[in-house]
């Protein structure tokens, strides 16, 4: 198996400014890739690459780290994450029929991104407002007792024919 690729020039400047202030040690890769993610939308393999090298560990070590936390993404995704909790508090509440609803008015199954790259659903196990659920995270706002209609307005999405509830 091949290494990982280097970073092109645009992302190892991109890089190396994020990194400018912090401390070469493992306790500065999380936020390292925290900003890596919120700049460029992922943590590329080759940023990667980087971070092990910045901060002397293994690729291993990163990859573990990236993978083992759910909000760090390996490969771009949509503009606008939505997050549909899947967990059993929700699921209690609808929100298996909004996930339905939620695939069928973007067109993509969970864990896709529409093919516009507007929107990136993906289904998330509890957002922490299992009072409220089935609850939906659009971009870093949590929202509860989210209808199908509700969905369509927080992602502006035009109106369908159906009843909206």
């Amino acid at each position: 198996m091949s290494p990982p690729p280097m970073p092109d020039a645009d992302e190892l400047a991109c890089l190396d400014e994020l990194i400018a202030d912090l401390s070469p040690q493992a306790d500065q890769l999380l936020p390292f890739l925290h900003r890596v993610q919120e700049r460029l939308g992922h943590v590329s393999p080759a940023a990667m690459r980087f971070a092990a090298h910045a901060f002397n560990l293994s690729r291993a070590d990163v990859y573990g780290v990236v993978t083992f936390y759910g909000d760090f993404r390996e490969t771009p995704v949509g503009d606008t994450v939505v997050q549909l909790c899947m967990a059993e508090a929700c699921q209690a509440v609808g929100a298996r029929a909004l996930a339905a609803h939620a695939e069928q008015r973007l067109g993509v199954p969970l864990g896709s991104s529409t093919a516009d790259g507007t929107h990136h659903l993906e289904a998330v196990y509890c957002l922490g407002n299992c009072a409220l659920g089935p609850s939906v995270r659009v971009k870093d706002a949590v929202h509860g007792r989210v209808t199908p209609g509700r969905f369509d307005t927080l992602l502006q999405l035009p109106t369908t024919n159906r009843s909206r509830s």
